[in-house]
């Protein structure tokens, strides 16, 4: 969750305890009543999708380190195979074009020219084990390719989780944005002539602009700060 997305939901939930120790100003059946009824749904679950967008991106992290660990892995297979096929051409000429290494730096090259080189290999399987290859370098050599694939699929599920939950909590800010754009000309007409309410209200639903957020916790609180402060 980004500072911004952090503190506009601290604003919702200040503007959401206002309202709360005033239920008696905003009867259910009134229009002040129908939007806190609103803004509590709002919070309810805008609080799930940051949690799942946090868990999503840090999912989505793991699964492209993953991701990046197998290709990692089948390429140093691929490099293998590749300078043993180099040897085994002194003996049979040429054979040292069917493993070589792509130079493309996309993944999908890399697994298809990774399925071509496991084909050849397992026809040529006892010349490489000849040349200390293990027996079940084949074997080992495809599940490898396997892993990456898998790394791949779950890296973009993971990322659709994350993209998905992002989405939601833009779509639930913007309707808590316009639920406070609501209270704040109901409270402003409701209290005009209580400047302790509207004080209160205007503390709640301010949001911190970043810079001052950087400045007071770089430690400077100086009187422009202050002024600023009064103005909004």
């Amino acid at each position: 969750m980004n500072s911004v997305i952090n503190r506009t939901y601290e604003m919702l939930v200040r503007v959401d305890a206002f309202a709360s120790e005033r239920t008696a100003s905003f009867p259910t059946n009134s229009l002040g009543g129908e939007t806190t009824a609103e803004l509590k749904e709002v919070i309810q679950a805008l609080t799930a999708a940051i949690t799942s967008q946090t868990t999503g991106l840090s999912s989505a992290q793991r699964a492209t380190a993953e991701r990046l660990a197998a290709r990692d892995a089948l390429r140093e297979s691929m490099k293998a195979v590749a300078r043993t096929a180099r040897v085994m051409a002194l003996d049979t000429p040429g054979l040292e074009s069917k493993f070589r290494l792509p130079r493309s730096g996309s993944v999908q090259t890399l697994l298809m020219t990774a399925r071509a080189f496991a084909a050849d290999a397992a026809q040529l399987k006892a010349g490489f084990i000849r040349h200390e290859h293990p027996e079940t370098f084949v074997e080992d050599f495809a599940s490898r390719i396997a892993a990456l694939e898998r790394a791949m699929g779950d890296q973009n599920t993971k990322r659709a989780v994350h993209i998905s939950a992002t989405a939601s909590v833009d779509s639930l800010i913007e309707r808590g944005m316009n639920a406070v754009r609501k209270l704040d000309a109901i409270v402003r007409n409701k209290f005009s002539d209580d400047p302790a309410t509207l004080a209160a209200w205007e503390s709640a639903r301010h949001v911190e602009s970043p810079s001052r957020v950087r400045r007071r916790t770089n430690g400077d609180s100086g009187g422009s700060d202050s002024q600023e402060g009064k103005k909004d």
